[in-house]
């Protein structure tokens, strides 16, 4: 079969097409023929290998050389103990633990998948598991009357995010670059903010902060709280990090405001909710761009660059 694999760590030029050996589905797991794998920061870290964390399991060499979690199509084969899903079955999923999105076949275990709601296409499909879980989970605080500022809103978590806290009946900022003011806008932001020209962290404080892209420091993350107010992360550098699970911490239990990191749970358990809703159209899924199995490269250079309006998707 046709994938798209690595051997080393670096820039999207390290990737290439290879035929390698179909895989074979184990005890519990499904072979899928893939349809569509969309995107993820996940995908950029693993291919880069920073942040640090990026590179556990495969210190000096990627663990996996396809890359691809958020995948959607068909059952091609199931393996032993298999009884959810058949042989033509069309499913979707967050496939993190075994990667392999970026090829014709992928293997994933039955945990990590559901059915494919009818009324989503594949390429439709393959945006939410990990973007819908970590929105879901990141704005489940968001309540009417509050502030909730969502850093990073314009990409994929971000675009499901302000609808999410938008429906909440929440009042919701959303932050990135100047390229993407008018697409927040259209998802529901209240107002939006240019991160190259505006401060967020001076604005008016807010009662829930969900940052996508953490890079500042976290007394700056303080100040934009309200008393009250808690402020989570969603990956970030391995400094950045740290510091909002240490300092962030300490200065919380003095001050009142709750830093910490989003732990996002993984599993149909936490995107189909968002799936559902994605179904009967009360939430949009925003593809910026699709492009084919051998223009892999591409799709993450792409997403690399920071000009995805929502999610970038590869299909097969």
């Amino acid at each position: 079969m046709k994938a798209v694999v690595y051997d080393r760590y670096g820039q999207p030029d390290v990737l290439r097409v290879e035929e390698i050996p179909k895989p074979s589905p184990g005890a519990n797991q499904v072979l899928i023929e893939v349809a569509a794998t969309s995107l993820n920061l996940s995908d950029w870290e693993g291919l880069t290998g920073s942040p640090g964390y990026a590179r556990i399991g495969g210190l000096r060499a990627p663990r996996r050389r396809v890359l691809g979690s958020d995948i959607a199509g068909r059952v091609a084969a199931v393996g032993s103990g298999v009884t959810r899903f058949r042989v033509n079955d069309e499913v979707y999923g967050d496939n993190m633990g075994l990667l392999g999105g970026f090829a014709e076949f992928a293997v994933a275990p039955v945990t990590a998948l559901a059915h494919k709601p009818a009324e989503l296409t594949f390429a439709q499909a393959s945006t939410l598991p990990q973007a819908g879980a970590i929105a879901l989970q990141g704005t489940a605080r968001a309540r009417r009357g509050q502030r909730v500022l969502i850093n990073g809103a314009g990409g994929g978590s971000g675009s499901f995010a302000i609808q999410l806290a938008k429906r909440s009946g929440a009042h919701v900022t959303g932050v990135d670059n100047a390229a993407k003011l008018d697409f927040m806008r259209g998802l529901g932001a209240d107002e939006v903010v240019d991160y190259t020209t505006s401060d967020f962290t001076r604005l008016e404080p807010f009662d829930l902060i969900l940052d996508l892209v953490a890079h500042r420091s976290v007394f700056a993350y303080r100040r934009a709280l309200a008393r009250g107010g808690r402020y989570l992360c969603v990956g970030g550098t391995v400094r950045s990090v740290l510091r909002v699970v240490t300092v962030g911490a300490a200065l919380g239990l003095v001050t009142g405001r709750r830093l910490g990191l989003l732990i996002a749970r993984e599993g149909p358990a936490y995107f189909q909710p968002v799936a559902e809703r994605c179904a009967t159209g009360e939430l949009s899924i925003n593809i910026d761009r699709t492009f084919p199995l051998h223009e892999a490269a591409r799709a993450l250079t792409y997403l690399g660059e920071g000009r995805a309006l929502g999610k970038v998707v590869v299909t097969g």
